[in-house]
């Protein structure tokens, strides 16, 4: 296939940011060997996402003194001081929206990579009446007045559900229906009159857990939560299907469960290993009042896991394990709630997990709890698809162009 130069310029741009968000802090010298291009080219895209803000400079630390020095000389004689660059730390260029259950939070974030998820504003998301949209929408407005969005490059808004990221459109929510006559996006832009992009929640935290890991180019992530979803990577990129969905392991349907789900059917393992599931299934166990997360948690501390939580644990092994053998995957990373609990828990699902692995009979799998890194993911998505978007428009980033 032959690329035109603006084509390969916009490839060589990706895989530029690419490299620094692995390595972090880099000089043009270091990213220029990495990816094997002639220092001029790797100097000039440097430039050009200096000038439009995706990049900044930093001192570099003067770990050694003699290597300090050997550096700033290499660098004196390319005419450039003894400086590093890392993504853009120092403003909020991307707001980022996460549409949840119960609540929906809402953080400018700066391209860098964040560590952990911090939200600067937090407000329930609304029921499933026909006015949630418009309440959701007067909150978000609310919060909006609070965060600038004269340098905004774009709000990033991850929901839960079926989600056609292409059309912007949320196809079937089984825990939010009324998401699924609101446009988000047009909502969105009306309050910051920005480019909107929405995705599908788990495959935001695939994406962060990706970009706060490097290296980690082949997995399967099982979130634990209010429902049970996952999003696949492959290759280091997000398995694409020929439809808007995949890694709906939540509504796995489980023999002899006759608990309704949000989507309509009856059995799914969500209505099982889901916080409200599991809360439901330690109440009717202990044949007293509701109880809460901090009970359930001391009572597996205190009594280790009694049958119906194994049972509970099994199903969801079942379902996770299959993925893995139908798609070829050695590595599951969970996580959510279930990473919450004691140690236990953990160590009898990945237990599981591997006994019906076809690749454990061969070799080793893996079954890693994590902590969740949804903001990373948001940023990961706008810089993919914001800042250096695979067809370059002819023009980016407030107006200005690569040439």
């Amino acid at each position: 296939m032959i690329y035109v130069p603006s084509r390969m310029g916009q490839l060589n741009r990706r895989a530029l940011l690419r490299q620094l968000q692995k390595l972090g802090v880099a000089s043009r010298a270091d990213l220029a060997k990495a990816l094997g291009m002639s220092q001029p080219t790797a100097g000039k895209i440097v430039d050009e996402l200096l000038e439009l803000e995706v990049l900044e400079e930093v001192d570099m630390p003067a770990t050694n003194q003699r290597e300090t020095e050997a550096v700033v000389g290499e660098n004196a004689l390319r005419g450039r001081p003894g400086r590093q660059l890392r993504l853009n730390q120092s403003a909020a260029q991307i707001l980022g929206i996460q549409l949840g259950v119960n609540e929906t939070t809402v953080a400018g974030l700066s391209l860098g990579v964040p560590d952990r998820d911090e939200w600067h504003f937090t407000f329930p998301t609304g029921t499933s009446s026909s006015s949630s949209a418009k309440n959701w929408e007067q909150k978000l407005r609310a919060s909006a007045e609070k965060i600038a969005g004269e340098k905004l490059l774009g709000v990033v808004l991850s929901v839960p559900g079926v989600v056609d990221e292409s059309a912007n459109r949320v196809l079937f929510s089984p825990n939010i229906h009324w998401t699924e006559n609101a446009d988000l996006a047009a909502i969105a832009k009306r309050i910051w009159n920005v480019p909107v992009l929405l995705v599908q929640e788990e495959r935001a935290l695939a994406l962060g857990y990706q970009l706060t890991n490097p290296g980690s180019d082949d997995f399967l992530l099982v979130d634990f939560g209010e429902g049970v979803g996952g999003a696949i990577i492959v290759d280091g990129r997000p398995l694409a299907g020929t439809l808007p969905i995949s890694g709906e392991l939540g509504h796995t349907p489980v023999l002899g469960n006759h608990r309704k789900c949000g989507c309509g059917a009856v059995g799914c393992i969500e209505t099982l290993v889901s916080t409200g599931g599991l809360l439901e299934s330690f109440t009717a166990a202990s044949r007293r009042k509701t109880k809460s997360w901090a009970e359930l948690n001391a009572h597996i501390s205190t009594n280790g896991i009694k049958p119906w939580l194994a049972q509970t644990l099994d199903a969801a092994a079942v379902a996770i394990a299959s993925a893995l053998n139908i798609l070829g995957l050695r590595r599951v990373i969970i996580t959510g709630s279930l990473t919450e609990l004691p140690a236990a828990v953990m160590q009898h699902l990945a237990t599981n997990i591997k006994a019906g692995s076809m690749w454990a009979k061969f070799g080793s799998v893996e079954c890693l709890s994590a902590p969740r890194h949804r903001a990373a993911g948001l940023v990961a998505v706008g810089i993919d698809r914001l800042v250096v978007p695979e067809a370059a428009p002819k023009k980016m980033l407030a107006g200005k162009s690569f040439r």
